[in-house]
């Protein structure tokens, strides 16, 4: 062989890299707003589709809680009708707004392994499908408030100024179960367990929030101090001031024994929609890998 030949030059090896999946909000606002309405919508939509009722199962399904409970706490225990003047519009509006807490979050732990053929072939935002589900409990929520109203006029509740404030309650629900929804959903996706704990810490929620029974039913204070820690318990009771008006009612801040006493329920409040947003948006990028 001759000399003068010259060996091929070396090429360069371009080094590898990890893709990361579709993030959490990825692909703008506009197109993370625009899925979102549209599977929020399909999805209420779906839930009744091919029902006799429709719609209307989402007024009976509380509606017979409710129905129940009044049994139960003003004619067996008689507690509700002793503690407090509207008891029956204090159950109903409780229950429903639990309702939703609960629905929307407990649907949220599954919705993106559910959704496990979509997040595996398309891209889009990850951070829809939890916050869909919440969405969706709004949609019956507000259905919910209709026959909520109802009962409120009808047991001789004044309208006040202080309607005007319940969005207020409602939005600060629906941001903390927006937050949880997404910490959940995440963490089922890597940890199975996730579904079974959340349904016993739902139910054990119920009985921490004053639903059932008003929060100065105690007649201790530090008891009812320790129960505002809850911070479903500080929006329902802010609730029942706001809309029931009653006299006897302590307002969040009274029943925590002042604006210090509602620093742990924030602590907590911020705390959880924080995590859940970090860890989703974390995880986001590799939930396709991990399912």
């Amino acid at each position: 062989m001759s000399a003068d030949v010259q060996a091929p030059p070396v090429v360069p090896v371009a080094e590898l890299r990890e893709v990361q999946g579709p993030s959490a909000l990825g692909g703008g606002w506009r197109r993370f707003f625009d899925l979102l309405k549209l599977i929020s919508v399909t999805e209420f939509k779906r839930v009744y589709f091919g029902t006799v009722l429709g719609y209307l199962w989402s007024l009976i399904r509380p509606l017979m809680l409710f129905g129940v409970l009044l049994l139960v706490f003003t004619q067996v225990f008689r507690v509700g009708s002793e503690k407090v003047e509207h008891y029956p519009v204090f159950l109903l509006m409780g229950i429903v707004l639990y309702t939703f807490f609960s629905e929307s979050t407990t649907n949220a732990v599954t919705s993106v392994v559910s959704q496990e053929g979509v997040v595996r072939k398309t891209q889009f935002p990850r951070a829809v499908i939890p916050l869909a589900t919440t969405v969706t409990a709004l949609f019956n929520l507000l259905l919910n408030l209709i026959i909520v109203l109802v009962f409120v006029l009808a047991f001789g509740v004044t309208p006040a100024w202080t309607w005007l404030l319940f969005p207020v309650a409602i939005a600060f629900l629906f941001v903390g179960a927006a937050g949880l929804s997404m910490g959940l959903s995440a963490l089922y996706v890597r940890y199975r367990d996730t579904a079974i704990i959340w349904v016993v810490l739902a139910q054990v929620l119920l009985y921490l929030t004053p639903i059932l029974y008003p929060v100065n039913s105690f007649g201790e204070e530090t008891k009812e101090h320790l129960l505002m820690w809850n911070p479903l318990s500080v929006i329902f009771e802010q609730v029942r001031v706001w809309v029931l008006h009653e006299a006897s009612a302590p307002s969040a801040v009274e029943a925590a024994g002042g604006w210090l006493g509602l620093l742990p329920a924030a602590i907590i409040f911020f705390g959880v929609i924080g995590f859940g947003a970090w860890f989703f948006n974390r995880e986001a990028p590799r939930i396709a890998e991990a399912l």
